[in-house]
């Protein structure tokens, strides 16, 4: 769990997991949204771990296409200790996508590694968390076999971040 932390730690300032700089605002050009998370209200129970229906559907837009050579996509989670964990990385997402359906994953796309060492969605199970839904508009396509653990996936995602947009959910419901 330390190794998570740390990682977390050094991806935070990039505003990847975390809070981000106060200088990375620049960043903030994309705007998400979803049919079933309204940004700062409860996390519905169905997309946690007591709950069965996955993956939550996602939707954004302000993507500058022109530049944007891929999509990334970051759950993750800070509790009051300030710690966080990762529940789902996402990344090489069509750049013309501009929405996930429940329990999907876009075509080509690759899902990464988590703060529980698997890929795929790991449902959070804190209740009083809050979680980050957070997609990033990147410069390139990420090349798995650098993006081979949480930390590598999330920094190729820092470096290679063009513009992002969050969407929050206050606790679990």
């Amino acid at each position: 769990m330390l190794v998570i932390a740390a990682i977390v730690a050094a991806a935070s300032g990039c505003g990847i997991v975390g809070g981000g700089s106060p200088t990375d605002g620049s960043l903030d050009g994309l705007s998400v949204s979803s049919p079933r998370i309204r940004d700062g209200a409860p996390l519905p129970a169905d997309y946690s771990c007591a709950g069965k229906v996955g993956k939550p559907p996602l939707r954004w837009s302000g993507v500058i296409q022109k530049q944007t050579k891929s999509i990334a996509l970051v759950v993750d989670a800070n509790n009051a200790q300030g710690t966080a964990e990762v529940h789902w990385v996402v990344y090489n997402i069509d750049p013309l996508t501009t929405e996930l359906a429940p329990n999907s994953v876009p075509r080509g796309a690759v899902e990464g590694m988590t703060s529980s060492g698997k890929p795929g969605y790991s449902p959070p199970c804190r209740r009083d968390d809050i979680y980050r839904f957070s997609v990033y508009a990147l410069d390139e396509k990420l090349d798995p076999k650098k993006a081979t653990g949480l930390r590598e996936t999330l920094e190729l995602i820092a470096q290679h971040t063009i513009s992002r947009g969050r969407l929050s959910a206050s606790h679990i419901e």
